[in-house]
């Protein structure tokens, strides 16, 4: 069995004559700002060239399910999907694809010379894992999801498992969007690893589905990424001493066999730029620059784009807002003045009150001061809103959240992403057409 890295949670496995893709980005960056690490660029006239037997796609999140870069390859493509919600599916058969299936939990597809069956994982709602067979070999491509601990279960008996796809990094999404509840100090591996790969007991580990940071000048690349290849390493050699951690950049391949690992040839379409056994950063000192800072780092928006965020803040978020069930126990059940600050390319700021109470807001007039306060560059705002830009990257700051208030419940965070599922995907999608 071949099995050749792409990029972050993409991987080629070839056997037999048969070969298949799972989670394809050709991108970098991708997902707007997720910035290949180490660096790559990819040969998109091979790319296009490709004909593999199946894609597989593990979730609907835009790191994973791109349709520019399904766009690239051939519409008689089948592709299989894990997700529960059916507007996924209608756009990748807009884009032109033939052969799209649902994936059903512990059901196998066979292709060609592989079995590939999709797993649950923690938030089944959300994400898939993969036991990929073929060879007398068993793969578990655990994606970037957390396993269940029924699945575990599940998955003893086949130990031990010839390789593990592993997701080793923990991002802190919360403590860069809301820096005051940034945790100090070093950063210990989740306490369910041991037990979880002692169980499955792998010959191979590969630490997997995290290899981007943010743009070269962000702050979030030593503040959201806690663990290091170095770290992991180290942890899963004590944790399982017979084991090898093998570490995979954007296109090397390896031959995995029931005796050995070995070097294989590269992915020829996948070019790496610069040094590749870069490492995380990690800092837990990091002081946040200003968003006014972060906002200069963005190119001015157009005279219609700017409008259409002055509309959003002035009315479009209002209407949204209402039209939303507040939770019983949010913060914003008790009458509170939230305050909206949005720079522009320049770092000056405009400045929204808004007074809330339950489901009701309005635009407050007097100089109230607020208990909650939203900081957001303008350009990532607008991504927000026109580019379906996920949370994680648009640099959205909290201030004077109370400790025991739940950030999600954030006014602009519920009216841009409360039922906005596969946003990223029908912008992607607006785009294709329109070319």
């Amino acid at each position: 069995m071949k099995i050749s890295r792409i990029l972050h949670a993409g991987y080629v496995f070839e056997s037999g004559g048969t070969q298949i893709v799972f989670d394809p980005v050709f991108e970098n960056p991708f997902s707007r700002n997720c910035h290949a690490y180490p660096d790559v660029r990819f040969d998109l006239a091979q790319v296009r060239a490709l004909r593999p037997d199946a894609v597989f796609i593990s979730h609907f999140h835009d790191d994973h399910c791109s349709l520019e870069s399904l766009d690239l390859l051939d519409r008689a493509t089948p592709v299989y999907l894990y997700c529960l919600f059916d507007e996924l599916f209608a756009m990748i058969r807009e884009l032109g694809f033939v052969d799209v299936r649902p994936l059903a939990l512990d059901l196998p597809v066979l292709v060609g010379a592989f079995e590939v069956i999709p797993r649950r994982a923690l938030e089944a709602d959300v994400d898939s894992m993969f036991q990929i067979r073929a060879e007398g070999l068993n793969v578990l491509n655990v994606v970037d999801s957390w396993m269940d601990p029924e699945t575990l279960e599940q998955l003893k008996p086949y130990a031990p498992w010839d390789m593990v796809l592993w997701p080793f990094q923990t991002m802190r999404e919360v403590d860069v969007i809301a820096p005051s509840r940034a945790e100090r100090g070093p950063v210990e591996l989740p306490e369910e690893w041991p037990e979880q790969l002692q169980a499955l007991a792998p010959r191979y580990v590969v630490p997997s589905s995290c290899q981007f940071r943010q743009e070269p000048w962000s702050w979030y690349n030593h503040a959201m990424f806690p663990i290091t290849y170095r770290q992991f390493a180290q942890a899963v050699g004590e944790w399982l001493p017979a084991a090898q951690v093998v570490r995979l950049n954007p296109s090397v391949a390896v031959e995995l066999t029931a005796d050995a690992l070995t070097p294989a040839a590269p992915l020829p379409w996948v070019l790496p730029v610069g040094e590749q056994d870069v490492d995380y950063e990690y800092d837990p000192d990091t002081v946040p620059p200003p968003t006014a800072d972060i906002a200069r780092h963005f190119t001015a928006l157009t005279f219609e784009q700017t409008a259409q965020v002055q509309a959003f803040c002035n009315s479009g978020l209002l209407e949204r807002y209402e039209e939303m069930e507040l939770p019983e126990d949010s913060y914003f059940a008790t009458p509170c003045v939230w305050r909206l600050s949005v720079y522009d390319h320049e770092g000056s700021a405009q400045h929204y009150r808004y007074r809330i109470h339950g489901d009701s807001i309005a635009l407050a007039v007097d100089e109230e001061v607020p208990t909650w306060h939203t900081e957001i560059p303008i350009a990532k705002l607008y991504a927000g809103l026109a580019l379906g830009e996920s949370l994680t990257s648009m640099y959205m700051r909290i201030n004077g959240a109370p400790a025991d208030a739940d950030i999600v419940d954030d006014p602009l965070i519920r009216t841009l992403f409360d039922n906005a599922f596969a946003a990223y995907q029908a912008a992607q999608l607006r785009r294709i057409k329109a070319a």
